[in-house]
This record gives structure tokens, C-alpha cells and sequence, in this order.
């Protein structure tokens, strides 16, 4: 594993107290940051106390611990070393992990190749391939909702090529992860939605196809369902009706695991909107190359032959014609802003490919556990790593490990990329937008939400009113996921109130 120089925690400190109250009208603006040993003041403790004092009485598996950063003390900890279920802050360890080794410049790269040569007409005589490098952004979610958008630049750089019809195959190399596309743990009645979306060095849309339904024109009619884009992937199956009366306007859908088949039921309002669902395919490198055929042929250009798909491509003298590029940072936000689970999974594989030259679940893990350990001080015999995203019930760690991994993580040469990709209170699109969105909250606390059946977690950085930046971690087990995200608002509320 290659070493990362660190940079002291001062050098960081104005780009991010700038960070902290500059985001949004009415946020505190940035202060002198203090290391003054006799802060916090008891009224923060007695605050934060009084808080959770409310929580357990209703979450009994409970972990807290605040640290102040200037310090890097302990200012406040009830069980910080009991062991929970973290939920989707397991995604800190992973984007943590993939910062730290892989750098904020790394780029996720997928070239297109061709080989054989190109007639007058335009007829490629020879194959056309892509590289898969496990790149999630392969949709319309950076390209101004275009799920197309990469395809077409790829149709465009062929056209500069001269090429209109490729009259060979459609190589696609998925080796870079294996193909365990679903993990193991994760619950096989759920493996339908976008959440456990399947994981592969090639995929596109999140490994997800749009369903849209809605009811016909009267009562009685048989309803409409449709998958967008309209391309191999999933079949339908619709036994849906319409109906006139609100109370019967409920509908249902199914995809059991091994199947492509989406089975459709129940009434919806004639007259209304379409209701959508997105639902997961079950062979992702197949529905890659449908889109991407779909895709140049409404440029105009027809691919002939088969679709191969290999583990490598074959001996061949291939010559790039265009590749796909995006960065580190901007996938991290994704995975942390919206807490994307198919994401995390990519990074997960993808550290486990480049550390251990194997992208599996089993390797990702090696890799992070490694990272964690030997270059961000985690205990890997307290925080268990199972998956990337927290959608596996078998992760472990305590409030006391999140919040070492936030303050090294706040000092760290890549601090910077690391907090900015958490979502903020009230931020738009992310997961926090409908908490801690009015002044003085809003856009001074930073941190990853998580929730599972009965587990709920939230942990991150707040900025108190005297200017001090606090690392934080509230894990909550074995009770309702709303009384938690309570006791979590009003725990952070008193830090930013009273630090």
C-alpha cells in the first residue's frame, strides 16, 4: 500500500471553517478557531445529557460520543464503545478508505476501442469494445438526467473516426469486479429495489430500470405501465386497472430474484400522474450493452454483429477512439449526499481490485479493513467491516470509532473532499434536507445520515456558536427509526446551541 503525506490540521482549518457558515444565508460566519483546554462549558455536557436522557428511554441501544477537533478531546460519550449497527454511516469508512488510498485526483476511466479498419462508406471492418473500470456514474445523474449522454459523446468521437456501422461484435470486459453481483447478506425479498441494486465493472443507470404507471382514460380500463429507457432488461407483466375512487388507488410491484420479469398489479386513478418505481435489473453487463446499442443506433450507428461479454477482451489491435472519465470526488458525494448504496458497493469492489487485484466483497474488504487499520487508526477488531453502503445487518462499530475516524479524517490531505461530501442540513438533494433546515442549523452541520429496520445513526461535524468545530456520532439500535432521527436532531442542535 502506498504511504499519504498528511498536512497539519491548521492548513485546513480556513478552507473549511469557510465551508461551515458559508453555504447558506444565515449560517454563522467563520471564527478564530480556539483550542482552549477548558472548553466545552458544563452547559454543553448538561445539554447534550439532558438529550440523551430523553433518547434511551426509547432507543435502548444507544452510542454518543462528541469531540472537540481544536483538542481532539472526548467532550461528551454515553456507551461510545458499545458495539451497533451503523446503517449507512458504514459509507464514512468506505469513502474515508477510498480517499486515503486512492487519492481526491483519481479517475474512474472506461475506454471505447476499435479494431479492424474503416472503408470508405464507413463500415468499421472489425469489433468494437468497451473496458469496464467499475464506474457507477454511468447515467443521467451528472449529465443533466441524459442516461444517454455518455454513449453519445462515445457515437460522436466515432463519427470523427468515420465510422457509421461496425460490422463485427460488441466486446464488453467486466473483469475488473467478479460477477457476485448481489451480496450475500443482503435481504433477498428487498434485492428488487434501487437499494440493492447488482454491482459490476460495467453498469449503467444504477443498475436500475424506470417503471412508470398510470391509470387509463375511465374506471374500468386496463391501466398502463411502461420501463424507461424502453430497452432489454426487464420484461412487464401488468394486470393493472383504473379506477375513479381514492380508496382503491394502490398498486404493487413485484420482481422476484432470478427473474426479469416485473409483475404489475393493483388500481390506480384515472387522470393522475404517472407513479414511478425504479426497479433493478438482474443481468447489469446485459442491460450496459442494450443501452449502448440503443444509444449509438439513435445516433446512427449500427453495431452488426453479437454482444460477447468476457472477462478480458480478446488479443486483438485495438486503438482507443474515445474513454469516459470522472472523478473521485464527485462519486463520493453521490454515494455520501444521497446515500447511494450502489455506489458505495462500486468503491467498495473497486479498492479491493486495485489493492488486491480482485473486485469482489471478500477483497474490498481485506483492502478497507488494511486502510483502516495501518493509516486511519481504526480497530479493526471493533468496527467489523462486512459491506460498502451499511445495507448488511453484520456490520459493526461504535460511536468512539466514527468519531476517530472523523477527526483524523478532518486533518487528513484530503479533509476538504471528505467533509464537503457529506449532505448538510437543508441541503437540496441530499439527505438531510428536511432537518436541521432553519437558522442557526442550516448549512452548520455536515453528517452522513443511516437507517435500517430499527436503526437509525447520524454522524458528522457541527460547528457550535462560539466558532468550534465538534466531531460527532449518534448510533441508534433496537428501536424506531423516528425516535431516533429525534433524539439525533436534538443532540446536534445542543451542540451547535452551546458549543
Amino acid at each position: 500500500m502506498r504511504r499519504s503525506s498528511r498536512t497539519p490540521l491548521r492548513s485546513l482549518l480556513a478552507p473549511i471553517l469557510f465551508l461551515f457558515g458559508g453555504v447558506t444565508l444565515g449560517a454563522l460566519p467563520p471564527t478564530e478557531y480556539s483550542s482552549n483546554p477548558g472548553l466545552p462549558t458544563a452547559a454543553l455536557r448538561t445539554r447534550i445529557n439532558s438529550e440523551v436522557g430523553k433518547a434511551k428511554q426509547h432507543v435502548p441501544g444507544l452510542g454518543v460520543e462528541v469531540v472537540e477537533l481544536g483538542t481532539g478531546s472526548s467532550v461528551y460519550a454515553y456507551h461510545a464503545d458499545r458495539s451497533l449497527i451503523p446503517a449507512s454511516n458504514q459509507k464514512l469508512f468506505t469513502t474515508a478508505a477510498a480517499l486515503d488510498y486512492l487519492g481526491p485526483s483519481y479517475q474512474f476511466e472506461t475506454p471505447l476501442l476499435v479494431s479492424g479498419e474503416t472503408d470508405d462508406q464507413g463500415n468499421l471492418h472489425g469489433d468494437l469494445a468497451v473496458r469496464g473500470g467499475g464506474d457507477p456514474n454511468f447515467s443521467g445523474r451528472l449529465d443533466n438526467g441524459d442516461s444517454y449522454a455518455a454513449f453519445r459523446r462515445w457515437a460522436q468521437a466515432l463519427r470523427r473516426h468515420g465510422i457509421r456501422r461496425i460490422l463485427g461484435d460488441l466486446h464488453l470486459a467486466d473483469g475488473l469486479f467478479d460477477r457476485q453481483f448481489v451480496h450475500p447478506d443482503w435481504p433477498p425479498e428487498q434485492l428488487m429495489w434501487w437499494y440493492e441494486a447488482p454491482v459490476a465493472a460495467l453498469s449503467f443507470s444504477d443498475n436500475c430500470q424506470l417503471l412508470r404507471a398510470w391509470g387509463g382514460a375511465t374506471a374500468g380500463q386496463p391501466g398502463i405501465a411502461e420501463l424507461v429507457p424502453r430497452i432489454d432488461g426487464l420484461t412487464l407483466s401488468t394486470s393493472l386497472t383504473t379506477t375513479s375512487q381514492n380508496r382503491s388507488h394502490r398498486w404493487k410491484v413485484h420482481r422476484s430474484a432470478g427473474s426479469e420479469v416485473v409483475l404489475v398489479s393493483g388500481a390506480l386513478l384515472r387522470g393522475q400522474p404517472p407513479e414511478e418505481a425504479w426497479v433493478t435489473v438482474e443481468d447489469p453487463v446485459a442491460y450496459f450493452a442494450a443501452a449502448l446499442r440503443d444509444a449509438l443506433l439513435q445516433e446512427g450507428i449500427f453495431v452488426v454483429g453479437a454482444t460477447q461479454v468476457d472477462r478480458t477482451l480478446p488479443v486483438a489491435p485495438w486503438r482507443l477512439i474515445a474513454a469516459e472519465r470522472r472523478g473521485l470526488p464527485i462519486t463520493l458525494a453521490v454515494t455520501n449526499k444521497r446515500s447511494q448504496n450502489f455506489y458505495a458497493e462500486s468503491i467498495f469492489k473497486l479498492l479491493g481490485a486495485v489493492s488486491c487485484g480482485r473486485g469482489s466483497w471478500t477483497d474490498g474488504k481485506l483492502a478497507i479493513d488494511d486502510i483502516l487499520e495501518h493509516r486511519l487508526g481504526i480497530d479493526p477488531t471493533v468496527t467489523r467491516v462486512v459491506d460498502g453502503s451499511g445495507m448488511s445487518r453484520n456490520n459493526r462499530t461504535t460511536a468512539q470509532q466514527i468519531t476517530r475516524l472523523l477527526t483524523g479524517m478532518f486533518r487528513h490531505h484530503s479533509g476538504l473532499e471528505f467533509v464537503t461530501s457529506l449532505p448538510f442540513g437543508g441541503e437540496v438533494g441530499g439527505s438531510l434536507k428536511d432537518r436541521m433546515d432553519e437558522p442557526p442549523y442550516r448549512g452548520n452541520v455536515f453528517a452522513k445520515t443511516g437507517s435500517l429496520n430499527g436503526v437509525s445513526s447520524l454522524s458528522g461535524y457541527a460547528k457550535g456558536k462560539s466558532g468550534r468545530i465538534y466531531a460527532f456520532s449518534i448510533l441508534c439500535n433496537n428501536g424506531p427509526v423516528w425516535r431516533g432521527r429525534n433524539a439525533q436532531d436534538s443532540i446536534v442542535k445542543a451542540i451547535i446551541d452551546h458549543g
